[in-house]
């Protein structure tokens, strides 16, 4: 199956063409979206972290906003840092390069200041936007498509129809030769042996059921027990009553597929393993999308049984509810209604159907409600506190 994407230094494809600010820490960031508003359709990410953090926190952020400016989705990147941060602007850059697009970077200290950065940034993401501004889609194998699998303000009709439909389509992108990730450790404990099951490979396996061991195991160090946020408020009130009946709902997203591997949170897909990831994660959504899509994802499915405006700095995301009355309530942010098939008796096998058209048409350039309303949220998740 062919779609039409820009492709990118490295052989991947990116289904939108974006020019990216990113900053390195917090003290950059205002800088950075200043920078960003003087070019047309420029982003910057709102990061909130990149300094004062230790170990594998920091690692992992650095690992994240890499994996941004190393998306297919995103054409050139500007990195902006403040010169102090614990991650250095230039090193970033340098690493993000190593994609082969087109990177620059700037240091607000190095420039005597913000005004001076500001003018000076601006002109260096002109350059950048100059240089794809021409580029044209070119056509594509679906095999070199990853789209991420969310799930977020579920209840019961999540499990039943929205999650199922999407775990159809799961199916046939990883057929197909492409690629889907699963993720939210904390939701898919009490159902983590049944996902077990389906690594064939053993180390892959053992690094999975470490992630949801590790993830009780903080809360219990906290002295918390998980289950006092699992499920969450909107959960309960939409229905869902255990972590355990949550997590059986969310499992569905994954299909029936076997699983090829397991990822740290935003670590990078093997571009020669293609097929079904899991990534650690936690169940806040806008973490866990921002997780994929650092370690790759062009897109979101992302079912919503109670409704949430949820988008992405620099992946579409497709919007979907298994629950009629939240499509008919929330239409500005709901692009597909697989309730019908409790409503109207369709058929999951239709809905699938109905949603695999979708992804090929935004793979193709339609927008998606959360894109038209300008939904960009973005959140890293930390190991740890800062220090």
């Amino acid at each position: 199956m062919k779609l039409l994407g820009y492709r990118r230094e490295n052989g991947r494809f990116g289904i939108r063409n974006h020019v990216l600010v990113i900053p390195t820490s917090v003290c950059a960031a205002d800088t950075a979206a200043k920078i960003a508003s003087q070019v047309d359709g420029a982003i910057s990410l709102p990061n909130q972290h990149g300094c004062c953090q230790i170990g594998s926190d920091m690692m992992q952020t650095e690992r994240t906003l890499a994996g941004f400016g190393k998306n297919p989705n995103v054409g050139a990147v500007l990195v902006v840092g403040l010169g102090c941060d614990g991650i250095q602007a230039h090193d970033l850059a340098e690493d993000i390069r190593k994609s082969g697009k087109p990177v620059d970077s700037i240091v607000i200290q190095e420039e005597h200041g913000t005004l001076n950065t500001i003018s000076l940034g601006g002109k260096k993401l002109r350059n950048l936007a100059q240089k794809i501004s021409g580029q044209e889609r070119e056509e594509f194998d679906i095999s070199e498509l990853t789209v991420a699998l969310e799930c977020g303000g579920s209840d019961p009709t999540s499990g039943i129809a929205a999650n199922p439909t999407i775990g159809l389509v799961s199916d046939k992108i990883c057929e197909l030769g492409g690629s889907t990730i699963l993720s939210e450790t904390t939701e898919v404990i009490g159902a983590e042996h049944l996902l077990a099951k389906r690594f064939e490979d053993e180390n892959e396996r053992d690094k999975f059921l470490k992630f949801v061991k590790d993830v009780e195991q903080r809360a219990l160090d906290l002295g918390e027990d998980l289950r006092s946020g699992q499920p969450t408020p909107g959960n309960k009130a939409g229905g869902l009553t255990t972590i355990e009946e949550k997590s059986l709902g969310c499992m569905h997203k994954a299909g029936s597929a076997k699983f090829v591997g397991a990822l740290e949170y935003a670590e990078a897909i093997q571009a020669d393993k293609k097929g079904l990831y899991f990534m650690d994660s936690p169940g806040q959504d806008i973490d866990s999308n921002t997780g994929m899509v650092a370690s790759g994802a062009q897109m979101i499915m992302f079912s919503t049984g109670r409704g949430t405006p949820t988008g992405n700095p620099i992946a579409p995301v497709i919007k979907i509810t298994g629950n009629p009355d939240t499509y008919e309530i929330m239409q500005d942010n709901i692009d597909l209604n697989v309730g019908k098939i409790i409503s109207e008796g369709a058929t999951l096998e239709e809905m699938g159907e109905e949603l695999m058209e979708e992804v090929i048409k935004v793979a193709n350039g339609k927008k998606t409600k959360s894109e038209t309303l300008g939904h960009k949220e973005f959140g890293i998740f930390k190991v740890t506190g800062t220090f």
